[in-house]
């Protein structure tokens, strides 16, 4: 099955086996070579995306010329989630830091499984939810570190 090994991922928390094989027929598999771009910060949203091998940078933009690394994601991590909600401009950027094979999943994909089978749909949204909170947590102090970073970079630029 195409998700197995990857049922420890926050993603799938609390989902059965029956469950599991509904959502591997929504995931499509995609292979990128290390130094590829998978989406740039701004750019339409449209797919989550789960780590299977490799590694993922995610970073963003402080300046023209200047990119932050925000964390590293390895397998079984998930990123991109916000795409699969909303569809805005992507918040950060995605780069292959080690040659990749990722389960992406669609925006449309997702909203015909909410459509088709809501229950399932609720339990893959919260667990998207979840997610997005743990990262925020986890992550305010760095943002708050890199806003700090940002205005001494512009102070002494002035």
């Amino acid at each position: 099955m195409l998700l197995d090994h990857l049922t420890n991922s926050y993603l799938f928390k609390g989902m059965d086996k029956t469950e599991l094989q509904t959502l591997a027929g929504l995931f499509h598999e995609v292979s990128m070579e290390e130094g590829s771009t998978v989406f740039i910060e701004q750019m339409p949203g449209e797919s989550l995306y789960l780590i299977r091998e490799g590694t993922i940078k995610i970073s963003k933009m402080i300046s023209e010329v200047d990119e932050k690394t925000l964390v590293l994601l390895g397998p079984e991590d998930a990123f991109g989630e916000l795409a699969v909600l909303d569809g805005g401009p992507r918040s950060a950027t995605a780069r292959v830091a080690e040659t990749a094979n990722l389960l992406a999943l669609g925006k449309s994909d997702f909203d015909q499984l909410c459509e088709a089978n809501p229950r399932l749909g609720m339990k893959l949204m919260r667990n998207i939810v979840r997610l997005f909170c743990q990262r925020v947590r986890d992550n305010n102090d760095e943002y708050r570190q890199m806003l700090i970073w940002s205005m001494g970079r512009r102070s002494a630029k002035n």
